[in-house]
């Protein structure tokens, strides 16, 4: 379970039992799983999005940068990995979708994601298929 001891102990003051204490943490790894398999599925083919990283070369509030390929994992609420980009790479630090296409009988595939950026970026960026949807 990944609830730290206090904020189960908070939760068991609320009246809730270890049993769904533990269906509530699973619940949130099922979440996170489902969030890191949508934001791969985002960046699957690689190529060019709208981005609002902030470049040392460049004041553009929204840039394109290539992608080549996003690598993720899960571990309980977090989500880790690395993105690749055009000749330079970044630890991913967590993310989220933002925003989903409109489809039938679906909630859509995302359009809009967020990647917290760790080591020389250290920042929450966002990534869209179109330039209006940041």
């Amino acid at each position: 379970m990944h609830f730290d001891s206090r904020t189960q102990a908070a939760l068991r003051e609320v009246g809730l039992s270890t049993a769904e204490i533990r269906a509530a943490a699973d619940g949130v790894v099922d979440r996170v799983r489902q969030d890191a398999d949508d934001l791969a599925a985002f960046f699957e083919s690689g190529g060019e999005y709208h981005t609002d990283l902030q470049l040392a070369h460049g004041d553009a509030d929204v840039v394109e940068q290539h992608v080549e390929w996003i690598d993720l994992y899960t571990h309980a609420a977090d989500i880790r990995g690395y993105l690749r980009l055009d000749g330079w790479g970044v630890p991913v630090e967590g993310g989220r979708v933002l925003d989903r296409a409109e489809e039938d009988d679906s909630e859509g595939r995302p359009r809009a994601v967020e990647l917290t950026l760790g080591g020389s970026v250290g920042d929450r960026v966002r990534f869209a298929t179109e330039a209006e949807a940041l």
